[in-house]
């Protein structure tokens, strides 16, 4: 007898050196009652409520006699084992949370997720709608109950039903009841996979997430570093204002985090090139201008975008966007050609024949002639309805 006991001593030992001390038995909240029942009844007692995070419990169920008392508590004995898996190693955890006593009485009981199942069963007997279901009488029990694998918590967080059934036809039984629920510490601030999936939700109606066509890692970095700061409840809490600006704050840093910044800017430019293949010119300059407004924008954004100008005919906003892309890359030809056509159709045909003369023997990029271009240009922008006598012009002059 003595070795069995140090055995499960040094199992108990070995197991809290080496579990991962990833939440813990909550004993503030553990429910213990003394439950008396008379015979041939059935009585139903509802635990007390469990914490939030609540993924396991043991519970101890134990009849006395009149003058015995527990010798230990379950949450005393609990203290020795860090964490479930310590109770699911063999049978040797089930016996040492036993009772080491019981009485003479023995009862049936059943668990239940809901006080309407709890009732039904305590007026039929019936333990149908259990979600577990002793029906053979015991003196004492133990059990440990997941989330996981367990009916009884799939379907209920929040509190679970014991029904008993004497099984003394004469006298009263005296039962104690013992829940200790465990308590995952990263689920007790309140980001369960529903509670993670609003605050994601919720950011990709956000203007930063719009300027992504992929928004996903961008929310989810955000919904990281919310959820270590509050806990949910705590930012529920928030004024709407005050969300916003945790998300604006959050975003801010997530955009410049190493690949997010580039990822949205690289989105945008997909976004907008989309739009000119379609024809959607003003789509396209939406994309670009938030690329320009965050001050990202390369010497071809500001080439796309005062391109997109032109073919909408607003050659005074092409030619201030054409200017700023040149001061940014003067070497940049599509710049300069795009400028010089804002010039043509803004009826400055000067400036536009320096431009178009000065770059003629050139190519805009490895294997398209500056002429080549000009020639493509003056096609789209006629389709989409931008006509000049000074197209014909232009080309004249290039062919001397």
């Amino acid at each position: 007898m003595n070795k069995v006991i140090f055995l499960l001593l040094i199992s108990i030992f070995y197991q809290s050196g080496f579990a991962q001390q990833d939440g813990y038995w909550d004993k503030d909240r553990a429910t213990t009652k003394e439950i008396i029942v008379s015979a041939r009844d059935r009585i139903v007692i509802k635990t007390d409520d469990f914490p939030i995070g609540t993924t396991e419990l043991i519970y101890r169920i134990t009849l006395l006699d009149d003058n015995q008392k527990m010798a230990g508590s379950l949450v005393s004995l609990l203290k020795a084992i860090p964490d479930p898996t310590g109770i699911s190693q063999g049978s040797a955890g089930a016996v040492f949370l036993l009772s080491r006593i019981s009485g003479d009485d023995k009862s049936k009981y059943a668990v239940f997720s809901s006080n309407e199942l709890a009732l039904a069963y305590q007026k039929t007997g019936k333990m149908d709608d259990a979600c577990l279901a002793q029906e053979t009488p015991l003196s004492k029990d133990a059990k440990r109950l997941s989330i996981d694998k367990s009916s009884c918590l799939k379907n209920t967080t929040d509190n679970l039903w014991f029904g008993f059934e004497s099984s003394n036809w004469i006298m009263k039984q005296k039962i104690i009841l013992e829940v200790v629920p465990w308590v995952d510490s990263k689920l007790s601030r309140g980001w369960t996979l529903e509670n993670r999936k609003f605050i994601i939700n919720q950011c990709k109606t956000s203007a930063l997430a719009r300027k992504l066509a992929n928004s996903d890692d961008f929310c989810i970095c955000i919904e990281e570093k919310i959820q270590k700061k509050y806990k949910f409840q705590e930012f529920q809490n928030l004024l709407v204002i005050e969300q916003a600006k945790v998300y604006k704050d959050n975003g801010e840093s997530c955009i410049n985090e190493t690949g997010v910044s580039k990822g949205i800017y690289s989105d945008l430019r997909s976004q907008a090139l989309n739009f000119t293949k379609k024809g959607d010119y003003g789509n396209a300059i939406v994309q670009y201008s938030r690329i320009i407004n965050d001050g990202k924008a390369t010497a071809i954004d500001y080439s796309n975008i005062g391109f997109g100008y032109i073919v909408t005919k607003q050659y005074g906003k092409a030619i201030k966007f054409l200017k700023e892309g040149e001061k940014l890359d003067d070497t940049e030809l599509l710049v300069k050609l795009n400028l010089a056509h804002a010039y043509l159709l803004n009826d400055e045909f000067r400036n536009a024949k320096s431009i178009y003369k000065e770059y003629q023997s050139q190519n805009v990029n490895d294997s398209l002639s500056w002429i080549q271009k000009i020639k493509h240009d003056f096609a789209i922008f006629k389709k989409a309805g931008v006509q000049s006598d000074d197209f014909e012009r232009v080309l004249k002059l290039l062919a001397n």
